[in-house]
């Protein structure tokens, strides 16, 4: 009885449906939804996990996801994307120094909470340290001068053996920051790269990607790719390349033009048995590494996701291309190396196109949208914050319309 009234109470009877429907926001067809796990790629079936939400979902499938903040239970989430941060949570957990600091509000808040937090104890820490240079300087100087000058150097030695003995405020140490960029590109007379009239098919009797594609990118181009998983992102940028070629259609580049490429697989040519920095030394031998202590640094494969991806972008950075293609860089980096990351694009002089499912990213450094479905592009009108307003309707007002039909057992 126990347990049928457990099962009664979770309304065991509605769990497929309601199975049914969180798979089709997060993009199941019916049919989908029939396959076996083993059947699917590996951002297909971390849709089903969703044990790490944001890393592997595309942009459509992190907007419904956002609808998380109507949960009416308890919800812990670890993730590095401060749109959906934002857009999710009401309290933020901060672990620093192996202790758990609690505050209220979503991450802007925070953010904007721990500057507050650090100012005034700053402040006291500065005039502290004002007050002690004052007085030891007083007590150099006039220790040993005039009977009274004298006596007021030992009253001021007294005070400061005081505000030594009560403790002294500590320096407020902000969190990491990281420091990283691209190296000058040099220029390039445009066109550096044209695609004109490409169509690509993986195979003969396969299904058609792009059809009739035409446009032209530049050392000024700041494009972000945005579109549904499957819709051929990563495809383009691998045309655009040269790892793919078109099944029709000419791709043109540039004789002198260097492309740094980032994906998703970049990590799998890290060789583990080396430092970062005898990586980079076997890869580019011109580097004269001087700094003896940087030899300590651990073997690659005892680095995190996060520090191999940072090897990886080390590594692109030194190619010096006049062209970065970043298929989702983000994925794996805490948010400091991702605004570190920001801060680097922003400041390089070469073009870009980004594939990325981090919205804050994109508003930071695209300075246009393009959207690939159906086979084409088209340049969306807009902000790439207008691109998640028009997602919304779609992928969660659509559902609660019109939610899917049970399917057959």
């Amino acid at each position: 009885m126990e347990l049928y009234e457990r099962l009664e109470e979770l309304d065991a009877g509605k769990a497929e449906m309601r199975a049914s429907r969180i798979l089709h926001g997060l993009g199941f067809t019916p049919a989908m939804q029939r396959k076996k796990l083993k059947d699917f790629s590996g951002g297909w079936r971390m849709r089903v996990a969703l044990a790490r939400p944001t890393n592997h979902l595309d942009l459509d499938a992190c907007v419904w996801l956002e609808e998380l903040k109507t949960f009416k239970r308890i919800l812990v989430l670890v993730s590095h994307s401060q749109d959906f941060l934002n857009g999710v949570c009401t309290n933020i957990i901060h672990m620093h120094k192996e202790k758990l600091k609690y505050s209220t509000g979503n991450y802007d808040q925070y953010v904007k909470t721990q500057l507050e937090l650090e100012e005034n104890p700053m402040k006291r820490f500065h005039w502290e340290q004002d007050q002690i240079a004052h007085m030891k300087n007083y007590i150099a100087r006039f220790g040993h001068g005039s009977a009274k000058l004298a006596r007021q150097a030992q009253s001021k030695e007294k005070t400061l053996q005081k505000m030594m003995a009560s403790g002294l405020m500590e320096r407020v140490v902000s969190g990491k920051t990281l420091s990283f960029y691209f190296p000058p590109c040099g220029k390039i007379l445009p066109p550096v790269i044209m695609v004109q009239n490409v169509s690509f098919k993986y195979t003969k009797d396969g299904p058609c990607i792009y059809n009739n594609l035409e446009f032209g990118i530049d050392l000024d181009t700041r494009v972000a790719l945005v579109g549904p998983n499957g819709a051929g992102k990563s495809t383009l940028l691998k045309l655009l390349t040269g790892e793919l070629l078109p099944t029709d259609g000419m791709i043109r580049k540039h004789s002198h033009v260097k492309i740094g490429h980032y994906h998703q697989h970049l990590q799998e040519q890290l060789d583990l048995d080396l430092s970062p920095l005898e990586y980079m030394m076997k890869c580019y031998p011109e580097i004269k590494e001087k700094e003896e202590m940087r030899k300590i640094i651990g073997p690659i494969w005892n680095l995190s996701d996060g520090q191999k991806c940072r090897a990886c972008l080390a590594w692109l950075a030194w190619q010096n291309p006049h062209m970065l293609f970043l298929d989702k860089p983000t994925n794996h980096l805490d948010i400091e190396t991702i605004d570190a990351l920001t801060d680097a694009i922003n400041e390089f002089e070469g073009g870009m196109m980004l594939v990325s499912h981090d919205f804050r990213l994109i508003q930071q450094v695209a300075q246009e949208i393009w959207v690939c479905e159906k086979q084409t592009i088209t340049k969306w009108p807009g902000d790439i914050l207008a691109y998640k307003e028009h997602l919304k309707p779609k992928l969660v007002d659509e559902e609660k319309r019109t939610p899917p039909k049970k399917l057959n057992k």
